[in-house]
């Protein structure tokens, strides 16, 4: 039996008086693709902020692979295998694209800072760079600054910079938002592709986005967790078409 990449157990999260998170528990087998949908408010991103170390939750745990990474920082859930992308763009725009891709790879390589060693001469994070470089389509634009790229390859380089450390599991936050329509075709094969193999969860208004990509989906609404299933359970629930589609199909 394939065992859960990613567990939430009663996890909650406060602000003041104000509850954000209420409850949420969630298992997201290894391979899986699930998305997370919701209105504006439900608490999607928080959520990513919880489980990524961004925010420290008010209670319940959050396992990964089995080991428990509540309240531990970022950059120690990064280690042990976790990457996120966020909703707005997060690159360092005066460095080139290789040089946000190699910013990425350079520890998760087992490697330091060092002011006596230049990093281009490091053999094994130059070829990890231009391994992702074309995963993500931007080996042409390798020396051309993340700033001035088009929005489409920011979103694509920040899906880059999240899979450049090798991890398995990989969050992204609204990765099509913005996007043209063909744009969000082609981002929604980019997910696909560099994401074959790894543990995906996404938070997506993009219902077409959702159902081409979920195998399995979470609605969160007011903080918790209301249904999970796949594309035509969802669909089909009417709980979920009153709280967030809208909608509830009556019999004739």
């Amino acid at each position: 039996m394939t065992q859960p990449a990613l567990v939430l157990a009663d996890l909650r999260k406060d602000f003041g008086k104000a509850s954000i998170i209420r409850g949420v528990s969630l298992s997201v087998t290894a391979g899986e693709r699930h998305a997370i949908i919701g209105p504006n408010g439900a608490g999607k991103s928080t959520l990513f902020h919880l489980i990524s170390g961004r925010f420290p939750p008010s209670g319940g745990t959050v396992s990964l692979h089995g080991r428990d990474i509540t309240r531990r920082s970022p950059f120690a859930i990064n280690r042990q295998g976790l990457a996120r992308s966020f909703q707005v763009s997060n690159l360092f725009p005066r460095l080139s694209v290789a040089e946000n891709i190699r910013c990425a790879v350079l520890w998760s390589s087992g490697h330091r800072y060092c002011f006596w060693r230049w990093a281009d001469n490091l053999a094994d994070v130059s070829a990890r760079v231009e391994d992702v470089l074309a995963q993500i389509g931007l080996k042409q634009r390798r020396d051309v600054l993340a700033g001035v790229l088009t929005y489409a390859e920011q979103r694509a380089l920040e899906i880059g910079i999240a899979i450049a450390g090798g991890a398995d599991v990989v969050l992204l936050d609204e990765p099509t938002a913005g996007m043209s329509r063909s744009e969000t075709s082609r981002a929604i094969e980019l997910i696909r592709e560099v994401t074959v193999g790894k543990t995906l969860v996404m938070v997506e208004h993009d219902m077409s986005v959702v159902f081409d990509l979920a195998d399995r989906i979470s609605v969160l609404v007011y903080g918790e967790i209301i249904a999970t299933g796949t594309a035509a359970e969802i669909k089909a629930s009417k709980a979920v078409q009153e709280a967030y589609l809208g909608t509830v199909e009556t019999d004739d």
